[in-house]
């Protein structure tokens, strides 16, 4: 079928929306699928390109997240829809908007996505942890765009739940956003294998990452602040991959520390390679939809230690309480991450248990799932005209 993809910002790879869509694109297209892109920036073969609206005041702000919003320009959308047989759109904002006005128009299916926690939305500017802000906005989502689908993706229960209990009348699919067959091979090498010994580089060292952009909310800094804490302090080399606008931040608060954080970002191959280095993965985050990159690490047999926040799904991948620590809380998580240090033999075994969780978080069985919604939308659409 000819699918298109209604989002805003799709060129980056700083944007946990945008990777999403680029991976359902390349295994929709492997399964068969023609599948474009409505989005800002560049004309190209796979694409239905739109101006890029600069917001006053706030497009700094944008720049640093690496996301812009598309112009809504009506002549492009209204290509785009008349090009497709189902249109599935990603963000709650003005083109998505006018793609379904424009597909209810002509009677086309059309499917929605809900990636963008308000929360993490706010949080940009501080205000993240405002109730009547988040609820206002769960409110428009709801009224101007959501309400009028029949069938919705969330990316975790935690999602639905979240959606379903404002009054979002949609089908809800929980659909994970999926992890890539490299995460899922590199874990079963290392189940057949062992880990390999690590690089002269972390020879000594404890090295515990996160992965994750650089932002207010995912609490890179309680990371940081936790490492004082430690009975492993001394040997603890933190390693943050990922970029965003608090990097001139953490890298002052980690002057504090005996090894100061290392700052990267990597492609895929190396981003394993380091992981395969690592004795834990932290995800400290206030507030998530799903969070792929903990899937992923532990894909790879690290143990994940999780802040256990209310307004985030990545407690859900925590096998037990020993996991999970107090959101916001360094000297919770130093308790933690001691334990796991203190028990090698215990880490050793949950990683494994671990590994074989990751296993259906896989992108494929996620698309197959995300194919079997489209499909339910253009039956549901079909009857709808039928009785039209």
């Amino acid at each position: 079928m000819r699918i298109l993809f209604v989002i805003d910002t799709y060129d980056t790879n700083n944007n946990g929306t945008s990777i999403s869509a680029q991976r359902f694109a390349a295994e929709l297209r492997r399964r068969g699928h023609e599948v474009k892109i409505l989005t800002s920036g560049e004309p190209g073969e796979d694409r239905f390109a739109l101006p890029t609206y600069k917001m006053p005041i706030f497009q700094p702000l944008m720049d640093k997240h690496n996301f812009n919003f598309a112009y809504s320009e009506k002549k492009t959308i209204r290509e785009a829809v008349e090009w497709a047989d189902i249109i599935h759109c990603f963000l709650p904002f003005a083109i998505e908007v006018e793609a379904k006005r424009y597909a209810d128009k002509i009677g086309k299916p059309s499917t929605a996505a809900f990636h963008i926690q308000p929360q993490n939305l706010w949080s940009s500017v501080g205000l993240g942890k405002v109730d009547w802000i988040q609820n206002g906005t769960y409110r428009s989502f709801r009224t101007f765009l959501y309400n009028k689908f029949r069938h919705v993706h969330a990316p975790s229960q935690f999602m639905a739940d979240e959606i379903k209990k404002r009054g979002y009348t949609a089908k809800i699919h929980v659909i994970s956003n999926g992890i890539q067959d490299a995460f899922l091979e590199t874990g079963h090498l290392v189940h057949q294998q062992g880990r390999p010994s690590k690089s002269p580089e972390f020879e000594g060292k404890i090295p515990i990452i996160m992965i994750g952009r650089l932002s207010q909310e995912k609490r890179q800094d309680v990371i940081i602040n936790s490492v004082q804490y430690s009975k492993y302090a001394d040997k603890i080399q933190l390693i943050f991959a990922g970029k965003g606008p608090e990097y001139d931040r953490y890298v002052e608060l980690g002057k504090q520390l005996k090894n100061p954080p290392q700052f990267v970002y990597l492609e895929q191959q190396k981003l394993i390679d380091l992981l395969l280095q690592c004795d834990l993965y932290v995800h400290a985050s206030d507030m998530e939809s799903e969070a792929i990159s903990c899937i992923e690490a532990f894909a790879t047999g690290l143990v994940p230690v999780i802040a256990n926040s209310e307004v985030s799904a990545t407690p859900q991948f925590a096998l037990d309480g020993r996991s999970l620590f107090k959101p916001g809380s360094p000297k919770d998580l130093a308790r933690a991450i001691d334990y796991w240090l203190d028990h090698p033999n215990e880490r050793e075994y949950m990683g494994e248990l671990y590994r074989v969780a990751a296993k259906k978080y896989s992108l494929a069985n996620s698309v197959r799932m995300f194919e079997e919604m489209l499909n339910e939308e253009i039956e549901d659409n079909a009857k709808q005209s039928v009785q039209a």
